[in-house]
This record gives C-alpha cells, structure tokens and sequence, in this order.
C-alpha cells in the first residue's frame, strides 16, 4: 500500500483491459507502423507482452486508463511533468489565454506572454545580455544550438558523446549518441560532420573521453561540443566531477562553442535549476525543454550574447522560426510553471526526495545512477529489463527503460511525487525481479 497522502495503485485483472486492446488494434490499423514494429522486438527480446495501454485522464502522481486501472506515474512524460498530471496554476494561466489570443504571429508580431517568458528565460543564464530562441520541442532547442554555432564559429563540425540523445529530427538527429540504429537508415541526409566520443562514466575514464575530444577539435574543423550534463535516455549516468568545466576550457581553447542539452537535467530535475552551472559552468548555449511547459509544447535555447550576436549579422535572412514558436498558450504555460518551481523550491525537494529513493533502493540492493528525480536502476540486460518494467505495470507502476544497452529501470517522476510512494515502489520492485 502507499503511504500517507499517496493513492495507491490499483489494477482490477490482466492488462491491457479490453478497452485499451481494443483501441490500440484500431490505432495499429493506421499508425506509423514502427511503433508497433518496436512492441515486437521488445516482447522477443524480454518474453513478456509489451502491448499497450491507452491512458484517460492523470492527476498528479497517478494516471488512469480506459478501463479504469490506477497507475502510480514514475515516468511523468519523459520528464517533462515536473509539476505532475493537470497542475492547477499552469492550467489556470493556459486556459486565461488561450480564451483571448491562441496565437500571435511569433517572431513578426509577439505576444504580452512571450516577452515575458524570454526575460524570465535570460535571466536563467548566469551572465549578462542573454538571448533567447523558442521552440516546440527539444529537438527544436538543440536545431537552434547547432544552427547558432555554425554561424559563430563558421564551424560545422560537432563533437557528440556516445549514449547521449538529443532528439530524432534530422539535425540532432545526426548527433544522437544512444543508438547507431536511429542514425543508420537516414544516414545519406545527415551528412558527416558528427563526430562521436566516450561520454565518461567514472573517473578512470575522464582523462580518455578529454582527450578524444581535443583531437577531434586541434583538427579546427568543429564548432560546437554538445553535451548532456548527465545522461538522460542513456541510463541517468552522472559524470566525474570537472568533466564539464574541463570541456569549457577546451571549447575555449579550439575556438568552439559548448552547448549544454538541459531537456533533462534542468529546471529542478537534477536538484538544481541548471546543471551545467551547478557544475561550475556556464555554457555559451543552455537547451531547454520537457519540463518547461509542465506538459505544453514549448522548448528554448538560451545563450550568452557573444555566441547569439552571428545571427544579427545576416541581416534577417538567418533565422529560426515556425508558425507555433513562442504560442502565446505554450508561454503562458512555461511561465506558470517557472514559478511554481521556484515557489515550491523543486530543486531542493528533488534533491532531498531523490535522495531517500537512491537509499531505499541501494538499501534492497539494487545498482543505482543519477541525481536528483533522474535515477536509473541497472538490471543488467534488456530483457530483465523489459520483463520487470512490464511486471510493475501490471502491479500498477509505471516506468521506463532505458541505458545504451537497454538494462536500466529509468525513474523521472514528478518534482512534487509523494514521499509515501517510495517505500511501496521498492517493494513492488523487489518483488518483480523475484518473479523474473
């Protein structure tokens, strides 16, 4: 059961429930058939049923479905419910404008909501005079990070990490680390000027993942390194301490930019609000996104003047910009949500509950990675991984997997989750690696 103040999960029998079998065979008849192709790998390769279920309504912490199962919500949408399911101060501001002005004319004719998001946004990055760029996604946060360092270095080289992920549209796409599948099949339309290197997991490995970076970058060919301060997709691995400032000084040194990919990490997730600066850091290009709209479609990259001041220099003919970039709904949203972390204090309270997760976990035995809400659970290969995931669901939990070979448990729930969940997770789980 869970602990005070927390629902507790409850399925009524075998999942998916009919409903949901029934609507996700109509949905298979007419969806991108890779979604499906995917739920037939995974049921191989883990021998448990991966089909779907299809979700109703959420309320903070818990998500019910078609048939009316109760799922206690420890993914929160990739991470980007910070504030949990239908936060009640950001629909409150979405619905207020969305009554008057559902859209503006972005970058010709703004909104009230979208000038005060980019100031709320600069005043996030740690130096004067910052700019800001919006998006609709990550993958729009790290296009503008890429676009805005070929134009200031006139560099269109990118040191990229192996296991990291920045997104599937084609040009973070050509620098997404976690798979070598997702690049393959396009790989004639990416071009080659991507290189990758280790992403260090330990120390020991700090000083070979440096210097794989400076040679790609003595060739001077390269204008931006593009690093996730922690691992996201690939396991919620944390790297040794200095490698982020040590990156700086070598983008400093090669005349290239470094870009921090924060879709994960920032805005409280890691236990800081940015976690390249908590690091020691300020990165020329802070990306932004996920947890920004608390649910809204909204991303940004921030920079410092410097790296932002090419854009200028083309007379308007550069930009990057697209009818829904900085809605005034999405901004709105955005805006009510960096509020409420900063009224909640979110990155102190994902620190402090991340906490007493890791130890309830490490306590049962389990190998544990991450910071903050952003926790992975090595279950040492995918199909374990797979299988246990699936056993928690029918128990009533919901997560992920993740890491570059598929084996972790990846746990991003809601800033806000509630402390009486933890106990009962650990518990759930204990019980579905027995049964595996």
């Amino acid at each position: 059961m869970a602990g005070e103040g927390a629902a507790a999960p409850h399925v009524a029998g075998p999942i998916p429930g009919p409903r949901s079998s029934a609507l996700s065979a109509r949905l298979a008849d007419v969806e991108c058939p890779a979604f499906e192709a995917r739920r037939d790998a995974r049921r191989e390769t883990s021998g448990a049923s991966q089909s779907p279920i299809v979700l109703a309504r959420g309320e903070g912490d818990v998500l019910v479905d078609v048939d009316g199962n109760r799922f206690v919500d420890l993914v929160a949408g990739f991470g980007a419910l910070s504030l949990g399911h239908a936060p009640r101060a950001v629909l409150a501001a979405v619905h207020d404008v969305q009554e008057r002005l559902p859209l503006a004319l972005g970058d010709v004719y703004a909104s009230e909501e979208k000038v005060l998001l980019c100031e709320a946004l600069a005043a996030l990055y740690p130096a004067p005079g910052a700019r800001v760029l919006l998006g609709l996604s990550g993958a729009d946060a790290v296009t503008a990070a890429l676009k805005t360092a070929v134009l200031a270095t006139n560099k269109p080289g990118v040191v990229a990490f192996h296991g990291a992920y920045h997104g599937l549209s084609h040009g973070p796409l050509a620098a997404c680390g976690l798979l070598p599948a997702f690049r393959e099949p396009f790989a004639a339309q990416l071009g080659d000027h991507v290189s990758f290197v280790p992403y260090p997991a330990s120390a020991a490995s700090l000083d070979a993942s440096l210097a794989a970076t400076e040679r790609v970058l003595r060739a001077g060919k390269t204008g931006l390194v593009l690093v996730e301060p922690m691992l996201g997709r690939g396991g919620c691995v944390v790297p040794p301490a200095g490698f982020l400032r040590e990156l700086h000084v070598l983008t400093k040194a090669h005349g290239a930019l470094l870009a921090a990919d924060e879709i994960w990490t920032g805005l409280g997730r890691s236990g800081a609000m940015l976690a390249s600066v908590d690091a020691g850091v300020v990165p020329d290009l802070v990306c932004l996104g996920k947890a920004l709209g608390a649910g809204f479609p909204i991303s940004a990259c921030v920079g410092s003047a410097e790296a932002f001041e090419a854009w200028g220099a083309h007379g308007g003919t550069a930009i990057h910009t697209a009818t829904h970039f900085g809605a005034p709904p999405s901004c709105a949203a955005a805006l009510a949500t960096l509020s409420e972390i900063a009224r909640l204090d979110l990155p102190a309270r994902a620190r402090d509950v991340g906490r007493r997760l890791v130890e309830a976990l490490t306590e049962n035995g389990f190998l544990v990675s991450g910071k903050g809400l952003m926790v992975g659970i090595d279950l040492e290969s995918s199909s374990r991984s797979l299988a246990v995931a699936r056993r928690l669901l029918g128990a009533g939990w919901l997560v992920l997997t993740g890491g570059t070979r598929g084996n972790v448990l990846t746990l991003s729930p809601a800033l806000t989750l509630a402390d009486g969940y933890i106990l009962p997770f650990v518990e759930a789980l204990v019980l579905a690696c027995a049964e595996v």
